[in-house]
């Protein structure tokens, strides 16, 4: 078989399982197996596939089919035109948390900062926020060991190791400095909707990267809580919110001490993030 009739295969397989990006998953997947980029591949359609290729593709096929995330089973996912491997151990990174770096990398533009980074998983907002503040470094810090060891992973392939350090921590341990800028990505799904999330989700990514209990709040709450203490006076504490909890969430940070200094939207027009300066204890 030739690469246009595979990705062809491919398509259809997928269509089949009523995957809306079948066509683009069929040639990022042949593009995975091959070692090539897409475009390489589907400038030269006509290259004959041998029986090795042939088999694994169609193994990737077959796992993306059961719904499997594509980042997943080629094992990174590209973030702030950065490459970042990714596991099942943690959150996929999405175009929506690429708003609040952009709005953070304005702010602090030419300042040197600390940044803690909690729920760091992947690494990939600490470290394309330091990628864009070159005179900054930052600490990440979560719960689940695996994690770390991909964000270690990150740190060094974009050549941070001397810019941030991670450990494995709660938001219960103590903490010896305080930072100029918090940046936080916490479950926000409530325990009674993780149901009805997409397959893709539900089935695959990390669960203790999506519970946020009851309401969705518990981690934002404790966020905003332990903020309160660890940042420097008038430090900014930049928070990933759930789809509507704009209101909830303002008024725990208001009745902690925060003052709201910017909103950011996505693509949909919901506020998905939330800027905030700390104004006394």
């Amino acid at each position: 078989m030739n690469a246009l009739e595979l990705i062809n295969f491919g398509t259809n397989e997928l269509r089949r399982k009523k995957i809306d990006t079948s066509r683009l998953d069929s040639e990022l997947l042949l593009s995975k197996i091959l070692d090539k980029n897409r475009e390489e591949i589907l400038i030269n359609l006509e290259q004959k596939i041998c029986q090795k290729y042939l088999l694994k593709y169609k193994q990737l096929i077959q796992r993306r089919s059961q719904c499997e995330p594509i980042a997943y089973i080629v094992k990174e996912k590209e973030f702030w035109s950065k490459n970042f491997l990714v596991s099942s151990d943690t959150l996929i990174p999405r175009p929506e948390t690429e708003l609040i770096v952009e709005k953070l990398t304005k702010i602090f533009e030419e300042k040197k900062i600390s940044i803690l980074d909690i729920g760091t998983g992947t690494g990939c907002i600490l470290i394309s926020l330091l990628s864009e503040l070159k005179n900054s470094k930052g600490i990440g810090i979560d719960i689940s060991k695996k994690a770390l060891r991909i964000a270690e992973k990150n740190s060094e392939q974009h050549g941070m190791k001397n810019k941030i350090k991670f450990f494995h921590k709660s938001l219960d341990s103590k903490f010896y400095q305080k930072f100029d800028l918090i940046v936080s990505n916490p479950p926000y799904i409530k325990k009674s909707e993780i149901k009805n999330l997409k397959e893709d989700v539900r089935k695959f990514e990390p669960r203790i990267a999506l519970d946020g209990g009851n309401d969705g709040l518990d981690l934002i709450k404790k966020v905003i809580y332990k903020s309160k203490y660890i940042l420097k006076v008038k430090g900014m504490l930049a928070l990933e919110i759930g789809n509507e909890q704009f209101n909830k969430v303002s008024k725990i940070l208001k009745k902690n001490n925060f003052k709201i200094e910017h909103i950011i939207k996505d693509y949909k027009d919901n506020i998905r993030g939330i800027i905030s300066t700390q104004i006394g204890n």
